[in-house]
């Protein structure tokens, strides 16, 4: 087996009835819900990686089908022009997650195109899954998406078992406490980088302003100051004079 297809999942019967991807794909579908669609969106999607149920699910919501990706994530090339791209449980399994998403960025349609990514939050090895290459904090995601140039719309964690399983044993347990998925709604960040660059322009003309005006009064009351000191100085001299 090759490194990279250790990092893979196989879509496969047994992956298709693991219940926890039901509930898994149910929350990331609520998540979708939530999003206004903009007028105007290119009605158009792609879906990183192997077509799943969650694939159908987007396609029904949104009212458009959904191309997959033909490429090796890693290091292909994609190309075409979507309103909405998704990488549901994608990112974790790629040697290089931020040459997927500059790949993603070049394909969205404008501004009102969107990236909606899930994937599992950092696990202690014990629940690390084999297949995944990634497993990353939200600081580690958060720092992802920003270095490959998106912004985050909306965020969301939740869990993907049923109550009853985290009380049938010390594993599912400790699922309790650490295994989450976190999900997020992207889009690409032109304006936001822009509006950054003017605001850092504006604070610092304010900052040189308040320091000329601060300079100014600082110079005014010097003179003020000397300009007393000398006058009371005079008047003395002048009192001194005129007692001898």
């Amino acid at each position: 087996m090759s490194a990279a297809r250790m990092f893979r999942t196989s879509i496969d019967g047994r992956y298709l009835a693991e219940e926890a991807h039901r509930v898994r794909w149910e929350k990331s579908v609520r998540f979708l819900e939530k999003w206004r669609v903009p007028a105007g969106l290119h009605p158009s999607g792609l879906d990183l990686g192997d077509r799943t149920p969650m694939t159908e699910l987007a396609e029904a919501l949104f009212g458009f089908t959904f191309d997959s990706s033909r490429v090796d994530l890693d290091e292909g090339s994609l190309s075409g022009c979507y309103g909405v791209v998704t990488a549901f449980e994608v990112l974790e399994h790629l040697f290089n997650p931020l040459h997927a998403l500059l790949e993603v960025k070049k394909v969205m349609a404008g501004s009102a195109a969107r990236l909606f990514v899930s994937m599992p939050l950092r696990q202690p090895e014990l629940l690390r899954s084999p297949e995944h290459f990634h497993e990353m904090s939200r600081t580690a995601a958060l720092a992802l998406f920003g270095r490959s140039g998106f912004r985050v719309e909306r965020s969301a964690e939740f869990r993907i078992r049923r109550p009853l399983f985290y009380l049938s044993g010390f594993k599912p347990l400790l699922r309790f406490f650490f295994e989450r998925v976190q999900v997020y709604e992207l889009s690409t960040a032109e304006v936001q980088r822009e509006t950054t660059a003017e605001v850092q322009r504006e604070t610092t003309a304010e900052v040189q302003r308040e320091t000329t005006a601060e300079v100014q009064r600082e110079t005014t009351a010097e003179v003020q100051r000397e300009t007393t000191a000398e006058v009371q100085w005079e008047s003395a001299a002048a009192v001194r004079g005129g007692g001898v």
